[in-house]
């Protein structure tokens, strides 16, 4: 455990809520993501247990905890806000864009009535200020 990782030691961010869990990871979702219509509607991140600093060194049982874990996540969201789609996946180190270094697997719904209905993870990346 690192001493002020959000993800080691949850007390440090009092609006996340443990939703779901198994041995290895658990499912964390923030107060916003309860707000009907929000941009964060259903979104949360499963975890490790332990800390881990990014996706590439988690164990196998740690990623097969997570498959399943996904699993179960989907039927929750599904059945508690309707999404029409997902976008799942990893930030791994800063120019990857991840900012808390504990290994956090995004879960995010996306609905139909959103303005960016449609346009997926890769939309940033095919945008022209994204240049190099």
């Amino acid at each position: 455990m690192i001493k002020k990782c959000v993800f080691c030691h949850l007390e440090l961010e009092p609006n996340q809520k443990i939703i779901l869990s198994n041995e290895y990871c658990m499912f964390l979702q923030l107060e916003q993501a309860q707000v009907k219509g929000g941009q964060l509607e259903g979104a949360g991140l499963i975890v490790p247990k332990i800390h881990r600093k990014t996706a590439f060194d988690l164990t196998y049982d740690e990623w097969n905890a997570t498959y399943k874990l996904l699993q179960k996540v989907k039927e929750y969201v599904d059945e508690k806000h309707q999404p029409q789609g997902y976008n799942l996946g990893w930030n791994c180190g800063g120019v990857g864009g991840q900012h808390i270094l504990h290994a956090h697997f995004h879960v995010i719904p996306r609905y139909d009535d959103e303005p960016l209905a449609g346009k997926g993870i890769r939309y940033m990346f095919k945008s022209g200020e994204n240049q190099r």
